[in-house]
């Protein structure tokens, strides 16, 4: 598994794009087997195009991969323009299995690859969805299960619903199973921090949050943001929002889904998950200086754990909502990884949630290292 090597290339039409990665991913050799391919929004809908004319060129078979808003390659990110990145390995043969349509129809996993699964055991699964097709997100969870994978990958956050799984794919779930003979470490970075106690919910209706501890939940809220944010709610919007701990997790952890909405007269709060009496909730706040605080530790954790080995390929799978709105211009998230990492192969793109376990996340970046 020594070759990791990664391209980049920008263009208003797939052809010259894809030509730039064609040109820094020639001479590969013949134990090249299984590539990555990511492509921002005004590409995405050649995603089928550009993967025929990497194998044609690269003779890399097997390709898995998603289209985004935006796109991340070492040190750098495109949003907003034609980019496309795509990472080849040469992972040998038995080391990985491509999946595609889990919980499209039938909700399981392809009997084969569960078989491979469990004789060969798998360390993780780098994995793409359509959130419009997910449903739950508890069809991660049954993933993970079904497979024994730890999951990593991001939802598809472009305006084409394509997946790449070999070949294209519409399903909810697709990507690639990779055995736990590969060495791989994965850390994730929140992109909020939480303000005040952990609360518990009292009474609940759906995304309505009607009491939390005993109280009105909008008055928890207002005591909780403080009396500036409390006179004008307002300014909450796309700051403030709800963040449900994770049960069990070695290190505080938890899930942040976004406030949609306030009933003065009820004293309730819409939240975008379907709450139940005795759910425990935090309210958190989006914060820049906080994000890259929390992505460094995210850092210099996993290098710790990488014990001086070294790192040979990355995939980061980072939300729409960072990036330039949370880290600042000039690619300052991806620069941040780069000086820490070093410039090691890296592929991946801006999701509309983020995979990581087998739990979907948001404003989080997710970090997966081939070691």
């Amino acid at each position: 598994m020594d070759l990791f090597r990664a391209a980049h290339g920008q263009g208003p039409d797939w052809h010259e794009a894809c030509e730039a990665c064609v040109e820094q991913l020639r001479d590969l050799p013949g134990s090249a087997s299984l590539g990555f391919v990511y492509a921002s929004d005004p590409l995405a809908e050649a995603l089928d195009l550009i993967v025929a004319r990497l194998r044609d060129a690269t003779r890399v078979r097997d390709w898995v991969g998603t289209g985004g808003a935006g796109v991340c390659a070492s040190g750098r990110e495109d949003f907003e323009r034609g980019a496309l990145v795509a990472m080849a390995t040469s992972l040998p043969a038995d080391s990985y299995r491509v999946f595609d349509g889990f919980a499209r129809e039938e909700g399981d996993i392809d009997p084969e690859i569960a078989d491979w699964a469990l004789e060969t055991g798998v360390g993780v699964g780098v994995v793409h969805g359509d959130s419009r097709q997910l449903g739950s997100p508890d069809v991660l969870s049954r993933l993970s299960d079904r497979s024994g994978a730890f999951l990593v990958g991001g939802l598809t956050s472009s305006g084409s619903p394509v997946q790449i799984a070999r070949q294209p794919t519409e399903g909810a779930l697709s990507g690639v199973m990779i055995s736990a003979e590969v060495p791989v470490i994965t850390g994730l970075s929140q992109g909020c921090v939480p303000i005040g106690a952990t609360h518990e919910v009292t009474a609940a209706r759906g995304f309505w949050a009607l009491a939390i501890d005993g109280r009105p939940a909008l008055d928890v809220l207002k005591e909780e943001i403080g009396e500036v944010l409390a006179r004008n709610l307002e300014r909450i919007g796309g700051f403030i929002h709800i963040a449900l701990p994770v049960k069990g997790s070695d290190r505080p952890d938890y899930l942040v889904r976004n406030l949609i909405g306030v009933d003065a007269e009820r004293g309730a709060l819409a939240v975008a998950h379907n709450l139940r009496r005795g759910d425990r909730l935090m309210f958190v706040k989006r914060d820049g200086s906080t994000a890259q605080s929390d992505l460094q530790r995210m850092l210099d954790d996993l290098k710790a754990r990488a014990e001086g080995r070294r790192i040979r390929g990355a995939l980061y799978h980072t939300c729409v909502a960072r990036g330039p709105h949370m880290f600042g211009p000039e690619s300052a998230e991806l620069g941040m990884i780069e000086r820490s990492i070093g410039p090691v192969p890296l592929a991946g793109f801006f999701t509309n949630g983020e995979i990581f376990c087998d739990r979907l996340y948001a404003y989080t970046g997710v970090l997966t290292l081939f070691l």
